[in-house]
């Protein structure tokens, strides 16, 4: 079992920063690759970012975000970070991480565990 909580959540204006964690404990996190995924009101829970399991692995991104956000690990902290940069009105959602037991996917049912949600609004 892997328990996730997400933090830094919060209201930012169009152009801004926000600097997202996931905190991890239970089994070892670093058996885990983790995603972030997103879900704005009506529509379904997109892929936003991605990273393997080992530290230096691996990184993937949604093409609406690529160059705005980072995703980053640390593995002696048990946490994944979403550094999100350049933030826009359609980056509004509640935002999870995610961990799956083998590799990367960008489909949220391949994902074994789950966190609770942090909302990111991002106004005009």
């Amino acid at each position: 079992q892997v328990q996730l909580v997400e933090s830094g959540g919060g209201l930012v204006q169009a152009g801004g920063s926000l600097r997202l964690s996931c905190a991890a404990s239970g089994r070892p996190f670093n058996d885990y690759a983790v995603g972030w995924f997103r879900q704005a009101p009506g529509k379904e829970r997109e892929f936003v970012a991605g990273i393997s399991s080992w530290s230096g692995g691996g990184t993937y991104y949604a093409d609406s975000v690529k160059g705005r956000f980072t995703i980053s690990r640390d593995n002696a902290r048990n946490s994944v970070y979403l550094q999100m940069n350049s933030l826009k009105p359609e980056d509004t959602a509640v935002y999870y991480c995610a961990a799956a037991f083998s590799r990367v996917f960008t489909t949220a049912r391949n994902y074994n565990y789950w966190g609770q949600g942090t909302q990111v609004t991002v106004s005009s």
